[in-house]
């Protein structure tokens, strides 16, 4: 969330500049499917199909931007923790940004 306000704050003064905000690192669906059920303690269904034409089996995101200019750094490395918080914050905000 920080990473966020502190992009905002500096898109206010200039709407052109862009921020990647990630840690780096690149998950397939297929790991944060899995990971999510281990979390939230859910099983679920999943449909899979075959990729896409163009789609990438894996994308990443390179904060080096955000972290001189915003002096922003990831605070989670790891897929589990980045789940667990937003999973924390869905249980503690069910009707999502309303609450």
């Amino acid at each position: 969330c920080r990473a966020h306000l502190l992009a905002l704050s500096k898109l206010e003064r200039d709407r052109e500049l862009l921020y990647n905000l990630g840690n780096g690192r690149g998950y397939s669906v297929r790991e944060v499917i899995e990971t999510v059920k281990k979390v939230t303690g859910r099983d679920f269904r999943v449909v899979e199909t075959e990729r896409r034409k163009g789609d990438p089996p894996v994308l990443t995101s390179d904060a080096t931007k955000a972290e001189t200019e915003l002096g922003w750094k990831t605070e989670f490395a790891e897929l589990e923790k980045i789940v667990e918080t937003a999973w924390q914050w869905h249980q503690n905000h069910p009707n999502g940004y309303e609450d």
